[in-house]
């Protein structure tokens, strides 16, 4: 007993799970902290058609105090695939997709995550402020999409356009746009794929939902490979030696994920999410101006 009290909490987790000690940069705590923190962003995003990878590259950022390099974005990425399918698995189970517009997006948002992994590859050691400046701009418009999405007149709109036809040119365009946003900004890019769906398909907001997260089911994990492919040595060390740490992040993701879209779908308004969902990319816009500004 003594020699438990003497480890403290913090060895006894590492030693639980085979983690080098020498090798944990952050304290029990803050591990503790960001695990609350993937469950909760995984909850929160898996409803309304987002993988969650705005919020997962800022919080092992500053939470856990990763640079923002291959292994960050490569994580990201595993969490943001853990979301999409285990809310897009729901969806399914519900009625929610539309398999038609699936496989016209499909076509170009592929090539789109490859080309992104290559995007990512040339901006080398310049990732942190390109990654930062890119991310301040989409989450700007992302905003401006959910002010308009929330209001009231829109949804008119979208009813009076339910029956048009798909416009397949702008459908594939903005497909290719997510796939690569995808893999250079390290999101599932729901916040792309949703307004196009909704725009250019004439979805329900619900199949919407769910059609945006089997884009990124099939988008993600090639993302994931390519970007493994093109991991530094020093960066594949660094996962291997946090395997457990993110073994347990990808299991509390699941977990957030798969709760949050059955009580989603089931009992919150999408006018409530969204709400939810504009306060959270609010105050990361304005971590990343704090940060851009202050260099």
């Amino acid at each position: 007993m003594k020699d438990v009290v003497h480890l403290g909490w913090g060895n006894i987790f590492n030693r639980l799970l085979m983690v080098d000690p020498r090798r944990v940069t952050v304290s029990i705590e803050i591990l503790l902290g960001v695990g609350v923190a993937v469950f909760l962003i995984a909850f929160s995003f898996a409803p309304i058609g987002m993988g969650g990878g705005m919020l997962f590259v800022p919080l092992l950022h500053y939470g856990a105090g990763w640079a923002i390099d291959g292994r960050t974005i490569a994580v990201s990425l595993m969490l943001t695939a853990v979301v999409s399918y285990g809310s897009g698995i729901a969806h399914r189970r519900e009625g929610f997709v539309d398999d038609a517009v699936v496989k016209i997006g499909l076509l170009w948002a592929v090539p789109g995550a490859l080309v992104g992994v290559v995007i990512v590859s040339a901006i080398g050691s310049h990732l942190d402020i390109v990654f930062k400046s890119a991310s301040l701009l989409m989450i700007v418009w992302a905003i401006r999409r959910t002010v308009r999405q929330m209001a009231p007149s829109s949804n008119q709109q979208n009813q009076d356009t339910d029956q048009s036809q798909i416009q397949i040119l702008p459908l594939r365009l903005g497909a290719a746009i997510g796939g690569t946003l995808s893999s250079v900004l390290a999101i599932g890019a729901g916040v792309i794929y949703v307004p196009i769906l909704r725009t250019f398909a004439h979805l329900s907001p619900r199949d919407a939902v769910g059609s945006s997260l089997h884009f990124m089911m099939v988008v993600i994990p090639i993302s994931i490979i390519t970007h493994l492919a093109f991991l530094s040595e020093q960066n594949m060390d660094q996962l291997q030696s946090d395997w457990a740490f993110i073994a347990c992040l990808g299991f509390l993701t699941f977990l957030g994920a798969r709760s949050g879209a059955l009580f989603g779908i089931k009992r919150l308004s999408e006018q409530r999410i969204m709400q939810m969902f504009l306060v959270i990319i609010i105050v990361v816009a304005l971590r990343y101006a704090f940060d851009i500004t202050t260099r």
